[in-house]
């Protein structure tokens, strides 16, 4: 398995209108930021937006066209008449990966029941990773226990790297 490039960056976007509004902390995008950064990432963020299609869209694509290596979002993936995340995303990325999301919505499935609701995508624009996880610091970590052994090849690979 490759290891992460030294200079590999993350961008975090935290999708919650009562967070975006202050009305609680954003404990989800901490999570994921300082999962992120136990990984060797830089990290920016988390971009805390409300639940909004077309606000959640510029954030990503902003991330996107910054460089980042991987984009991970938190919250709005759920039924939820306000849940749009993965309406956003699908409005950035160009190919889906859709493996990476049904093994997120899998992993957490024993503990989590409902874990199976998230409506999350994964998929890549440009040369950047978009995946979209659960509002919950479990959905975080469980997200981060998936991606974080596939997160080296996957931005060796995406930076133009030969399979191993």
């Amino acid at each position: 398995m490759s290891e992460l490039p030294a200079d590999a960056r993350a961008v975090v976007v935290t999708a919650s209108n009562r967070a975006s509004a202050g009305v609680y902390e954003d404990r989800s995008g901490q999570a994921l930021a300082e999962g992120l950064r136990a990984l060797g990432f830089a990290v920016e963020g988390p971009h805390v937006r409300p639940d909004d299609a077309e606000a959640l869209a510029a954030v990503i694509r902003e991330a996107v066209a910054s460089g980042a290596d991987v984009v991970l979002t938190t919250g709005g993936t759920g039924l939820s008449p306000t849940d749009v995340t993965p309406e956003a995303t699908r409005a950035v990325v160009e190919r889906e990966a859709p493996g990476l999301a049904e093994a997120v919505r899998r992993y957490g499935e024993g503990k989590v029941p409902t874990s199976v609701l998230s409506r999350g995508i994964a998929g890549t624009a440009g040369r950047t990773l978009v995946v979209n996880l659960p509002g919950s610091t479990g959905g975080v970590r469980d997200g981060l226990a998936v991606l974080g052994p596939l997160l080296p090849h996957v931005v060796s690979q995406l930076r133009g790297g030969d399979h191993a």
